[in-house]
């Protein structure tokens, strides 16, 4: 699933593209992926102009100049691709009155489309209980520790991975971000140490924004705005590198599993 540096790439993208552009047409060829009204949905869409694009977490929210809002989720597969090719997975094709177009891939049908009252947005957001921003100001070392504390029993990827406590990482950037801090990551939160924390908590900003700067990280199915993978692949540290040698010490990547998910580390550079 595209995770907080692969929409905000998009999303950086597409401002420069889609902003201030009208909405001519739209096409749906899979109108269950629309989680709205399909009429109603049609009808706000089209000749709506877009005023802003902005991110939550790993969803998209294109703020359009009639005081409603296109709330869109990639998932697992989905891809915003401007002008791009139509396929057989383009199950959205925005067209705007300059004649250019948005195309909205989903090869496995995960992801959604929902249009709401602006007015609705921050509540729908709080209705799914995201966690803070991790690369707003507002985040800060103390608010990290505190939302450590409240879940001490958890194993910091989960922890790190769960959406209720920080908005936006999943496991390939938990993996790289414990890799910096030099974590294992099926270390209980209670068994960390001040200086471990503070590392962690650091390198949530230094992986994170690392991986803006190179586009994504394209894993499978991820490319960018304009059809191209990302670059962040090509450093990673531990992610899918299992019985590679650890770039820092030699030794083999390990893998193991954590409730349906898999964590990569370092046996030797991680505590």
């Amino acid at each position: 699933m595209p995770e907080l540096p692969e929409v905000e790439t998009i999303k950086n993208q597409l401002l420069k593209k889609v902003k201030g552009k009208t909405l001519k047409a739209v096409e749906i060829r899979l109108p269950k992926l629309v989680r709205s009204d399909l009429k109603e949905f049609k009808k706000k869409i089209v000749g709506a102009k877009i005023e802003d694009i902005k991110r939550r977490a790993k969803i998209f929210i294109f703020e359009l100049d009639n005081n409603f809002s296109l709330i869109i989720h990639l998932k697992m597969t989905g891809q915003l691709i401007f002008n791009g090719p139509k396929t057989k997975h383009s199950y959205f094709i925005y067209e705007f009155t300059d004649g250019s177009h948005l195309i909205h891939n989903d090869m496995r049908q995960f992801g959604y489309v929902k249009l709401i009252a602006s007015s609705k947005v921050s509540d729908l957001f709080l209705k799914e209980k995201f966690g803070p921003e991790p690369l707003q100001k507002d985040f800060t070392l103390d608010n990290f520790k505190e939302a450590l504390q409240k879940r001490a029993r958890s194993k910091i990827k989960l922890f790190l991975m769960d959406q209720k406590n920080i908005a936006g990482i999943g496991n390939i950037y938990s993996d790289e971000i414990l890799f910096y801090a030099a974590v294992r990551p099926n270390r209980k939160v209670s068994s960390l140490k001040q200086k471990e924390v503070e590392k962690i908590f650091k390198g949530i900003s230094v992986i994170l924004k690392k991986a803006i700067k190179n586009k994504g990280t394209s894993d499978q199915w991820y490319v960018d705005s304009q059809g191209k993978k990302g670059n962040f692949q090509n450093i990673l540290k531990v992610y899918r590198k299992k019985d590679k040698l650890c770039s820092k010490c030699r030794a083999p990547i390990q893998r193991l599993k954590m409730n349906s998910r898999s964590a990569h580390f370092c046996p030797k550079c991680q505590k």
